[in-house]
């Protein structure tokens, strides 16, 4: 495993370009553009003020700075850096913006989410949707890029709009039987929308394309309900993670909870597979956790390192006690995600948040627990293979396959702490964000990476 040079950055704003060639990041208010391969600066642009949000197009051909604080969006071009676009929302503000599936479409909702304003970069023409609802997940696309569904709020009462991305026609408008709703999301096939309540009532409602209401899931009544939700790319599976600890299975067919699964405190089943990390110290010896090799960092090496141990049931897990008397109580499901392959998912149980429990779909058990050292503060799958990325913001990155899992010291003049990463597509290389660097990791090819893993004594 090798690492790039470190690099500036600002606000964790550091994206991939959609075809893999590219490397976006941000300086405050400039945007720098890098060649993937080589990491050589391809294009620099500066911004009227700092940029708090970036995003590519579809096409990778454009890239979108957002300046809530102003106002402002700019879009820059790669193939032609002399060309620029300002949108100016003026005296309506802006909260959020993002692209069109088709990448030539910018839309920007307002402050107190008055409108949505959709701007053609093609036509300069503009579009207005009234109505948007201020909710987590208010706007979801279809992966073909065909619709667009909008949760809506008029009369005090939720609705949903189905778009036409070509032209922003209206196709569908039906009322939710919600409360207050949360977020709305198409299935990776994009023939059906989920569409789920608030905390205070456990609800979530499965819609077709033409607006029907095709199933209606509720666990239970009288307490703190849906906190995560997550379809898995195949399209069979939507798993509902809640407060009360578990997550629960849908199958695509009936819309029927298949199974649910627990996140207890203690791991009592021998044949659950509990990783452990320990801290080491370098004196006794250096096994293949241990990184970086004498020569290849750029700094000293850390007082400790980090290794994986498989701990012996029964397995008691660090549990967090949390304030229920106050908003947004620690506690539930935060963090839920497929692999690629939908054969596994990882989820986060907020009141163990040092624990990464990774779930075996296709026989519906737990496969495997990594307790860190530290909160779990984000992780991500690899996009080609079920290899699982997590940091707890430390100068740690930690890999999990079905092979085994591995600690990894990352480089760098003092403590690198890595508090977000993203995987490039090829899934041979990531971005790891520290407060206000990046760098890239490469990655050995899987047989030297399961080989390693399986000389930690992982599964085979």
């Amino acid at each position: 495993m090798n690492f790039s040079e470190v690099f500036k950055l600002s606000s964790l704003l550091c994206k991939f370009s959609p075809d893999g060639k590219y490397l976006a990041s941000c300086v405050q208010y400039r945007l720098v553009v890098r060649d993937v391969n080589t990491l050589q600066i391809l294009q620099l642009y500066t911004c009227l003020d700092q940029i708090q949000h970036i995003e590519w197009s579809a096409d990778s051909l454009f890239i979108l700075c957002a300046m809530y604080k102003r106002g402002l969006v700019q879009v820059w071009s790669l193939e032609q850096p002399e060309w620029h676009c300002k949108i100016d929302e003026g005296s309506a503000g802006l909260v959020a913006s993002c692209w069109s599936p088709d990448g030539r479409h910018i839309l920007n909702t307002t402050e107190f989410h008055l409108r949505i304003t959709v701007w053609s970069l093609c036509t300069k023409s503009v579009s207005y949707i009234k109505y948007p609802k201020a909710c987590l997940q208010g706007i979801t696309f279809t992966r073909d890029g065909r619709y667009m569904a909008l949760a809506e709020r008029r009369d005090c009462k939720d609705y949903v709009s189905i778009f036409v991305c070509s032209d922003w026609q209206l196709l569908r408008h039906f009322d939710t039987d919600t409360q207050d709703l949360t977020g709305i999301e198409w299935a990776p096939n994009g023939c059906v929308l989920a569409v789920w309540d608030s905390c205070l009532e456990y609800k979530i409602l499965l819609y077709s394309l033409d607006g029907r209401l095709l199933s209606a899931y509720r666990a239970y009544e009288w307490s703190l309900g849906i906190k995560s939700v997550a379809w898995s790319p195949s399209s069979q599976f939507l798993a509902v993670g809640s407060y009360d600890g578990k997550v629960r299975i849908l199958n695509h067919v009936t819309w029927k909870m298949i199974t649910e699964f627990g996140h207890p405190a203690t791991i009592n089943n021998p044949k659950i597979v509990v990783y452990k990390e320990a801290e080491k110290s370098p004196q006794l010896g250096l096994g293949c956790l241990s990184f970086p090799p004498p020569g290849a960092g750029a700094g000293p090496l850390p007082s400790s390192e980090s290794k994986y141990e498989i701990a012996s049931v029964p397995v008691s897990l660090q549990t967090l006690k949390p304030v229920t008397d106050r908003a947004n109580p620690k506690i539930g499901i935060g963090m839920l995600a497929f692999s690629p392959d939908s054969y596994f998912l990882a989820t986060r149980n907020d009141n163990i948040p040092n624990a990464v429990w990774v779930w075996d779909i296709q026989k519906l058990r737990l496969f495997a627990v990594l307790e860190q050292l530290s909160p779990v503060r984000t992780f991500q799958w690899d996009p080609q293979q079920p290899r699982l990325a997590i940091c707890t913001g430390g100068s740690r990155l930690y890999l999990w396959s079905p092979a085994g899992c591995m600690s990894v010291q990352v480089p760098g003049e003092g403590d690198f702490a890595v508090l977000s990463l993203c995987w490039h597509l090829s899934g041979d290389s990531m971005a790891l964000l520290s407060k206000d660097h990046v760098c890239l990791c490469f990655l050995e090819t899987e047989a030297s990476v399961s080989t390693a893993c399986r000389q930690l004594g992982g599964p085979t």
